[in-house]
């Protein structure tokens, strides 16, 4: 989860597929379904949402309407 975290501190628009997280944020070697676990716990921590961007989920930081600079997707 750690990594997760500061890929999303230096890059806080940064959104992508559980595909794209586990080969391009981390380039991480477990099986995709430790990133997919790290990435829901971070969503029930209020860390991260998922979009359903038909038919996958595109996973991003949380953001909050009444931050100056958020866009509604």
């Amino acid at each position: 989860m750690g990594q997760i975290r500061q890929h999303l501190q230096r890059h806080p628009q940064a959104a992508d597929t559980l595909e794209g997280v586990h080969s391009w944020w981390l380039a991480s070697q477990e099986p995709p379904a430790i990133t997919e676990m790290a990435l829901r716990q971070l969503q029930a921590n209020g860390e991260v949402e998922a979009l359903n961007i038909c038919p996958r989920l595109l996973w991003r930081a949380r953001r909050v309407l009444d931050e100056p600079g958020t866009d509604i997707i």
